[in-house]
């Protein structure tokens, strides 16, 4: 039977911090199989590590900073001083690979490399149930295919690391190595189930139009042979000004962009990142040409429902008893939510119950849809539910 601890820690002295949320964590456990360790970008996240070690010994670690907090089930977890906070696994039936290396040559290389490292660290040459990833922002899709051309498609989740100000302090950690950009994988072998629910919970609007220019993989220069701000700004009603730089990040919260995949079951959501002089748009994954593009929307309230909805489709979706889970939520809905974050803790609670679960906050999130590929987006949500 799976089993799991959550623990956490606020201590001042990150050593210490880190020692007691590990301590919590492994309590009660046999074996730990791995932990998911999440910290701040403030930090220091060499002695976090080194403290949860002390008490985790050779268990494998895994994970990456948190925007601004995590939540637990004793509420949202944030301080001056940072956080910490530990989801511990333990298993009889469970093998689990943990590998990670920043990036080599290109993404899609560092993804073949890590992925034949978390099955030799495994000890299996087989493909695993799932898999569980995090990248630093910019690549994932490309490092997701590096990891599919050694296993094949094998349902995952995950998300990208995040700090607290968009400024690249993330950093991504396993047992024996920090670093900022690059990838870890932790590959699951099991024959017990998980389920995943992938959404962003926006409306598609009437607004849509044909992507008609991109530079490299993820400036939006042109939708409908239009500047992307100026079509933008016609579907919204936005002024140009308003959207310049960074502003267009906060702007677009509640009126991102999304796309379809091939099936229409999922839309993956497209977050416009920074808008430039040229009224292009940074965006946070990658697009293509002559694909259709979506104006979607959400209030506030919709984000914050959204949360409890997930948990319910994750319950219904998994096939046994939930043992634990593991709750990607996007850094950047956090930001729309504010301080209402709470409300979001409320809502994960009440379909949680007694059971175990870690809520980060990335600067990208992943999963797929029954039948659909694995995919990479912007403020979803990727919810994961273990079964016993």
């Amino acid at each position: 039977m799976l089993k799991s601890n959550i623990g956490w820690s606020t201590n001042p002295n990150n050593y210490e911090s880190g020692k007691d949320s590990a301590k919590q964590a492994v309590k009660d456990l046999m074996e730990t199989k791995v932990a998911f360790l999440y910290t701040s970008a403030d930090n220091q996240v060499e002695e976090i590590l080194n403290g949860a070690k002390s008490e985790l010994g050779t268990a494998p670690i895994i994970g990456c900073t948190s925007s601004g907090g995590i939540i637990v089930p004793d509420g949202f977890i944030s301080s001056e001083n940072g956080f910490s906070g530990i989801l511990a696994l333990g298993d009889p039936d469970l093998t689990v690979g943990v590998a990670a290396s920043e990036k080599d040559e290109c993404a899609r290389k560092t993804g073949r490399k890590v992925a034949k490292e978390a099955m030799e660290k495994a000890g299996r040459w087989d493909r695993p149930a799932y898999f569980y990833m995090v990248a630093s922002p910019g690549e994932e899709e490309d490092y997701l295919k590096g990891i599919e051309d050694v296993i094949g498609r094998v349902p995952f989740f995950g998300g990208s690391a995040a700090d607290n100000t968009v400024s690249g302090e993330w950093k991504i950690f396993t047992n024996d190595t920090i670093f900022t950009d690059g990838v870890a994988v932790a590959f699951f072998y099991t024959f017990k189930s998980m389920a995943n629910e992938y959404t962003g919970a926006y409306h598609e609007t009437v607004n849509s139009g044909v992507i008609t220019k991109v530079e490299g993989k993820r400036t939006l220069m042109e939708i409908d042979g239009v500047p992307a701000i100026t079509k933008y700004c016609e579907w919204t009603g936005k002024k140009e000004k308003d959207l310049m730089g960074g502003n267009l990040l906060s702007e677009t919260i509640t009126k991102p962009l999304g796309v379809k995949d091939r099936l229409g079951d999922l839309i993956a959501i497209r977050h416009p990142m920074n808008g430039n002089k040229d009224l292009s748009m940074n965006i946070g994954n990658h697009l293509a040409v002559n694909t259709a593009i979506i104006q979607m929307e959400a209030t506030v309230d919709e984000l914050i429902e959204a949360t409890g909805k997930a948990m319910k489709q994750v319950n219904k979706a998994l096939d046994g008893e939930p043992a634990a889970y593991l709750l990607v939520h996007c850094g950047g809905r956090k930001l729309a939510i504010g301080d209402r974050i709470n409300e979001v803790t409320e809502q994960i609670k009440k379909q949680a119950g007694d059971v175990p679960f870690m809520t980060i906050f990335t600067f990208g999130e992943y999963g797929s849809k029954e039948h659909g590929a694995n995919t990479c987006g912007g403020l979803m949500l990727s919810f994961t539910a273990f079964s016993k």
